[in-house]
C-alpha cells in the first residue's frame, strides 16, 4: 500500500506531465503484478463495489477518536473531502505493526470483495483496525478506495504510455487490451497485456479517437478538398460490436450498455459478422421522411440513463437511434489503419445493407470553401447539432486525443446573465474555497434558481468570490451557504431543454461561468421569461 500511496501523492500534487509519467512508469516497473492490475483497473474506472456508505464511515471515525458529530461536520465542511477529513482526524500509530504495514494494494481490495456481504461488525473491525496500522497518507488512500472517490489527473493515454515503456507493447495494442469487460480480481497481468489471450474477449471495444477544438483560422488546415465535414451530434459516444454471433454496445466511458437500448436488438442479426461501428447513441424523433432524422434534446436521453428497468412510456418518449461515424472493424479485420475515405465507403455499404430505421450514417456536409462552411456552421442548432466535425480524408483512426486529423468546431455557446444565490466548497485543491455556485434569474420581484456552475473563473477570481461568500453569508444549510444576491455572472451553456425537475422549468447543457460581470448590478440580470424565450428558440423539437 505504501507504494500506491506514494504514487497517488505524486499524481495528485505534481503539475508536470513528465513527473506523473515517470511515477507511473516506476510503479509499473517495481510493483507486484497483482497490484499493477488493480492500478490499471482503478485508473480506468474498474473499482470494487463500495462496502460501506459515507454516513457509517463518518460514524466509525467519530467513535474511534471520540469527538461530537457537530465538530466532525465542521471539519468536513472546512476540508471538503470525506477521505481527507478522516485521515487528518485519525491519529497515526506511534509504532506501525510490521505484520500488517506491508500489506499490498491487492490485499486490501480483495478483502473488500471478500467481506462485501459480511455483517457490518466484520467490516467495522477490518476498517478501524486498518486505520490504526497506517500513516496519514495511506489512510487517505485507503479511505478513497472505500468511498470510490478518486479524482486524480491521470488520463488513460498517460497510463498506456507508462505501461508501454514497461512491457514493450505498442500503446495502441495496450489501449485496446485494457478496455472492455475484465475483472481485476481474476485477471493476471501477463494475460491482460497478452494480445493473443485478450483477443478471446469478443466484446472488447476499440479505444476511441478524440478530437481537438479548432483554435486557429481554418485556412491553416490546408486545402478544403482534403477534409470531410460532418455535424457534431450531442449524445453518448458509443461502439456497436457484432462478433462471434453476439452483439455488444459500449460507451466511450467503457460501460457496457447492450441491455439499455432494446432498439438495437435487431442489429445482432442484421449487422455482418466481425463489424465494429463508432458513432453516437442519441435520442431521435421518428423520421418525417426517408433518410431524415431529428435529434431530441440530450435531456431526453438522460431520462433513460442509469435506470435498471425501462417503462414503455420512457421508450416512447425518448426513442433511441444510432448515428454512425466510422467503421473500425470489417469482416473481423481491424481496419483502423485504412484511410477515412476507405472506411467511410465500407461504412456506407454496411448501413445500406442493414437498412434499419434506427441506424443512420452521419451526413457529409458539402462545402466549396471555408467561408461557405463557416456560414453553414451558423445553422447548427437548426439541425439539433453542436457544430461541425472536420476529418482529414486520408487519416487513419487513431487512439485517444491527437492533433492534426480530427477537429471539432463548435458553435458559440448561449449566454445569460444571472446572480449567485448559493455557494458550496469545492473538491480537491479547492476544498477550502467556495467554488460551486447556484445562480438565479428574475421572475417579477422574485429570484428563481435555474442552474449550478463551478468552472470558468481564474484562481484569483475564485479567491475573490470565496472572500465575498465568507463576508456575506446569510444562512447555512449543511455545506451550503445562502449569500447576498449581489454578484452577477454571465453563464454560458451549450443547449437548453424543458425540465419538470427544475423549479425554473428548464435544464441547461454544460453550464459554466463565462465571465464575472463586475460591470453589472443584480437589477441588470436576465429574467425567467428570457430563459423561456431561449427554450422556444433553441431547444430541439421533434
Amino acid at each position: 500500500m505504501k507504494q500506491f500511496a506514494t504514487l497517488v501523492n505524486i499524481l495528485a500534487t505534481s503539475t508536470k506531465t513528465t513527473d506523473k509519467l515517470q511515477a507511473l512508469q516506476h510503479y509499473f516497473a517495481v510493483a507486484a503484478d497483482k497490484d499493477k492490475v488493480w492500478v490499471i483497473a482503478i485508473f480506468s474506472g474498474r473499482r470494487p463495489k463500495r462496502i460501506i456508505n459515507s454516513t457509517i464511515l463518518q460514524k466509525w471515525c467519530i467513535e474511534t477518536i471520540g469527538i461530537t458529530q457537530w465538530l466532525f461536520d465542521e471539519c468536513y465542511h472546512t476540508v471538503g473531502d470525506l477521505a481527507e477529513t478522516i485521515s487528518l482526524l485519525l491519529p497515526e500509530p506511534e509504532i506501525p505493526n510490521k505484520d500488517t504495514s506491508e500489506h499490498s494494494l491487492s490485499y486490501y481490495l480483495e478483502t473488500f470483495i471478500r467481506i462485501e456481504k459480511e455483517a457490518e461488525s466484520v467490516k467495522k473491525q477490518f476498517i478501524t483496525d486498518t486505520w490504526q496500522q497506517m500513516d496519514r497518507r495511506e489512510i487517505f488512500v485507503f479511505n478513497k478506495l472505500i468511498t470510490g472517490g478518486f479524482r486524480i489527473g491521470v488520463s488513460q493515454k498517460m497510463m498506456v504510455n507508462a505501461l508501454a515503456k514497461t512491457v514493450s507493447i505498442s500503446p495502441s495494442i495496450i489501449a485496446h487490451r485494457i478496455s472492455g469487460h475484465w475483472d481485476a480480481a481474476t485477471t493476471l497481468f501477463d494475460n491482460l497485456l497478452s494480445e493473443n489471450v485478450a483477443a478471446a474477449d469478443f466484446s472488447k471495444p476499440y479505444p476511441f479517437y478524440l478530437s481537438y477544438a479548432v483554435e486557429e483560422d481554418l485556412k491553416s488546415l490546408a486545402e478544403e478538398n482534403q477534409w470531410q465535414a460532418e455535424w457534431k451530434w450531442d449524445g453518448i459516444r458509443g461502439q456497436l460490436i457484432k462478433r462471434n454471433n453476439d452483439f455488444f454496445v459500449w460507451s466511450r466511458g467503457e460501460e457496457l450498455l447492450t441491455e439499455k437500448f432494446p432498439e438495437y436488438n435487431d442489429f445482432k442479426n442484421l449487422l455482418p459478422e466481425g463489424t465494429v461501428i463508432d458513432g453516437e447513441i442519441i435520442s431521435l424523433a421518428a423520421p418525417v421522411e426517408e433518410g431524415v432524422f431529428k435529434p431530441l434534446p440530450f435531456a431526453a436521453l438522460q431520462t433513460r440513463i442509469g435506470r435498471k428497468h425501462l417503462t414503455k412510456k420512457q421508450l416512447t418518449e425518448a426513442p433511441v437511434g444510432f448515428i454512425a461515424y466510422d467503421l473500425l472493424e470489417y469482416m473481423g479485420e481491424d481496419i483502423r489503419y485504412k484511410s477515412m475515405t476507405e472506411r467511410r465507403n465500407l461504412l456506407e455499404q454496411i448501413i445500406a445493407q442493414t437498412n434499419h430505421p434506427v441506424l443512420h450514417i452521419s451526413p457529409v456536409i458539402q462545402f466549396e470553401s471555408w467561408e461557405k462552411l463557416r456560414n453553414i456552421r451558423t445553422t447548427s442548432r437548426d439541425t439539433g447539432s453542436e457544430g461541425i466535425m472536420l476529418k482529414r480524408k486520408n487519416s487513419p483512426y487513431q487512439v485517444g486525443r491527437k492533433r492534426g486529423d480530427w477537429w471539432k468546431w463548435k458553435i458559440d455557446p448561449l449566454t445569460i446573465d444571472a446572480v449567485m444565490i448559493y455557494a458550496q466548497k469545492g473538491h480537491g485543491r479547492r476544498s477550502n474555497l467556495y467554488t460551486d455556485y447556484t445562480f438565479a434569474v428574475k421572475d417579477g420581484d422574485k429570484l428563481v434558481s435555474f442552474t449550478k456552475a463551478y468552472s470558468g473563473l481564474t484562481d484569483k477570481e475564485f479567491a475573490q468570490v470565496d472572500a465575498f461568500v465568507k463576508r456575506n453569508s446569510i444562512e447555512k444549510f449543511g455545506p451550503v451557504r445562502t449569500v447576498k444576491p449581489e454578484l452577477v455572472f454571465e453563464i454560458a451553456f451549450e443547449g437548453i431543454a424543458a425540465s419538470k425537475r427544475h423549479k425554473s422549468g428548464v435544464a441547461l447543457r454544460f453550464p459554466r461561468m463565462n465571465r464575472w460581470r463586475q460591470d453589472k448590478k443584480p437589477t441588470d440580470i436576465n429574467t425567467l421569461d428570457d430563459l423561456k424565450e431561449m427554450l422556444k428558440n433553441y431547444a430541439p423539437t421533434p
